[in-house]
């Protein structure tokens, strides 16, 4: 039975009802398309608009309802067809159970501002799930650079070498982007906890209705000031959409790096076989395929955010059925986050490092340059000339086939002949890479000491939101 058919004397299209059918996705919401329902029905007895038996035989009809589906859903017996949407699926089961009281559920409410609290309701739940998944990845992240402290990498920039600093400090760059996205998140939690119920369609209602019992019954902290406002706002999945898009962001950019640092050519990690899979034809081959699956699938997640943007972007108020199409899209996005971090902390958590690989690759690409200008620079040369100067030793070094800490004192001073007494023995502590990296003690740089101190405070940061 359709819940709109009243002025209808003909059956609308197959091929619209078929497109029309929303069931096959939001039938996931039914858990929370019952619990508004109840919420909804108690204010309505409270408020005098039904009896308080009538309340009853529906609340307790809801309640058989939710159990009959949750066995439906687990047994893969729920028909995703026999109905348009999981609203008219709810209320019509509800007539049969106890008969034509089920039609006073409906009173002083619509389907529009219905379903915006359900998808409200979804969605605080799938933010927290998020967020508790996010701080998984953020704990394999600081655990694995808590073993790599001192373990010596070249740092790059344009993928080319540039200063060394440490496999830590690498990691614990994307623990901080992490973090921001789950700050994002957790963001999100305050700014959808705001119910549209009693917006009806667009205008509330002229029963006396009392909003802001049924959003504290929701657990929402306040009611939208605007009817329209609460049936047309989608402004929640969209940031919900965009966050995620930033984290698939952040996890394509780390597994671009672990691709590059699993092959043959880097060498600086071995993934654990559980993480990677074979080749039909090739025996001898180990691919990395979560983290290209997860590189990949970054790329549907910023199409989801470009549908609904496009979805939404051109709607007069209030509600259209566009809005339908709000749906899909974000059901992809959270599965596609939910299976990705499931498993990823894991494959962080079991990189096999090899250190002397990452610190043999720092022998090489004059990595120490920057040191070197420093050096000279100390000793009231304009860095802008030292740059100049530094430049000169490293042509003069690729010719002979040597690195920078390859040159005796004698050599600099042959090189750079009007520089000469700034050249000391101190110039081969600048150079010692190992040195160059702890004397990096700015706030956020490489040191093991300022490193040690940030992922402390990054473990206790975990620790503080997982209470």
């Amino acid at each position: 039975m359709s819940l709109w058919g009243g002025r209808y004397s003909n059956q609308i299209a197959e091929g619209l009802y078929n497109i029309n059918s929303s069931l096959s996705f939001d039938f996931r919401l039914y858990h929370y398309d019952i619990r508004v329902s109840i919420a909804h029905v108690k204010m309505l007895a409270e408020q005098d608009i039904i009896s308080q038996s009538e309340k009853s035989r529906i609340v307790e009809g809801l309640k058989e309802i939710n159990k009959e589906l949750e066995l439906e859903i687990k047994n893969k017996k729920f028909d995703y067809m026999q109905t348009e949407d999981i609203h008219t699926l709810i209320e019509n089961r509800l007539f049969k159970k106890i008969g034509k009281t089920a039609g006073k559920m409906h009173t002083a409410r619509s389907r529009n501002d219905q379903i915006a609290v359900d998808m409200k309701l979804y969605l605080k739940d799938v933010i927290r799930d998020t967020k508790r998944l996010l701080l998984n990845l953020m704990s394999a992240i600081t655990q694995i650079s808590k073993d790599n402290i001192v373990t010596i990498m070249p740092g790059y920039t344009h993928l080319q070498r540039a200063q060394p600093i440490t496999f830590a400090h690498h990691l614990m760059a994307y623990f901080y982007k992490f973090k921001r996205d789950y700050e994002r998140f957790d963001n999100s939690l305050r700014n959808i906890n705001v119910s549209p119920l009693g917006s009806c369609a667009l205008s509330g209602s002229s029963f006396d209705i009392d909003r802001k019992m049924t959003a504290e019954e929701l657990g929402f902290s306040k009611i939208y000031k605007n009817t329209i406002d609460g049936v047309s706002d989608r402004d929640y999945i969209l940031e919900y959409n965009f966050n995620a898009a930033t984290l698939m962001l952040h996890l394509s950019n780390l597994s671009e790096e672990i691709i590059i640092w699993n092959t043959s050519e880097f060498s600086f990690i071995e993934l654990n076989e559980s993480y990677t899979t074979g080749s039909s034809i090739m025996p001898q081959k180990k691919n990395p395929d979560l983290a290209e699956l997860t590189r990949g699938k970054s790329g549907r997640v910023f199409g989801n955010l470009m549908q609904s943007l496009i979805m939404l972007k051109g709607l007069p108020l209030a509600y259209n059925k566009d809005l339908q199409e709000d749906k899909e899209s974000v059901f992809d996005t959270i599965d596609t986050i939910k299976a990705v971090l499931a498993v990823y902390p894991s494959m962080v958590k079991k990189i096999n490092v090899n250190k002397k690989r990452m610190e043999l690759a720092c022998e090489k690409g004059f990595i120490n340059a920057t040191e070197l200008a420093n050096y000279l620079s100390r000793r009231n040369i304009s860095f802008r000339k030292a740059h100049k100067l530094v430049g000169k030793l490293v042509i003069y070094v690729e010719k002979e086939g040597k690195s920078l800490t390859d040159l005796s004192l004698k050599e600099l001073q042959k090189i750079l002949p009007e520089y000469s007494e700034c050249f000391d023995e101190d110039i081969y502590n600048y150079l010692d890479i190992k040195n160059s990296i702890n004397n990096t003690d700015t706030d956020g740089g490489p040191s093991s000491t300022e490193i040690t101190s940030k992922i402390d405070k990054a473990e206790k940061y975990i620790v503080k939101e997982q209470i």
